[in-house]
């Protein structure tokens, strides 16, 4: 079955230092393997760093500014970037810059929203 989910019907996640909206996932559709959402973080937001267990992450950077720290170095991300992060990795995001860094998460297996943060 086809799933439609405009951003203003996506439940959000209040988490540390960031909204995130959870687009599709299994929770509101049919996916079994994978979850998408959008995250918005704050001018200056710079949360504590978690790690996903089993999920592989790929983000991609919608608007805003900032960096994605690990202990394998850091990702300057922009408009346009795709990171990688395999699972087990520890990240933390920084925004940097006067506008919200929003980028979209895409997890493979799917994501708990927020179970990694009480991991961390």
């Amino acid at each position: 079955m086809l799933t439609s989910v405009p951003r203003q019907d996506a439940q959000v996640h209040h988490l540390p230092g960031r909204d995130w909206f959870l687009c599709i996932g299994p929770e509101n559709s049919e996916a079994r393997n994978i979850t998408l959402g959008l995250a918005v973080f704050p001018p200056g937001s710079a949360p504590p760093g978690h790690v996903h267990p089993a999920e592989e992450e790929v983000i991609y950077i919608l608007s805003g500014a900032g960096e994605l720290v690990t202990p394998e170095g850091t990702a300057r991300l922009e408009p346009g970037t795709t990171v990688y992060i395999p699972a087990g990795l520890h990240h933390a995001t920084v925004s940097r810059g006067s506008e919200p860094l929003q980028l979209v998460s895409v997890f493979a297996p799917p994501v708990v929203p927020g179970s990694y943060e009480e991991a961390a």
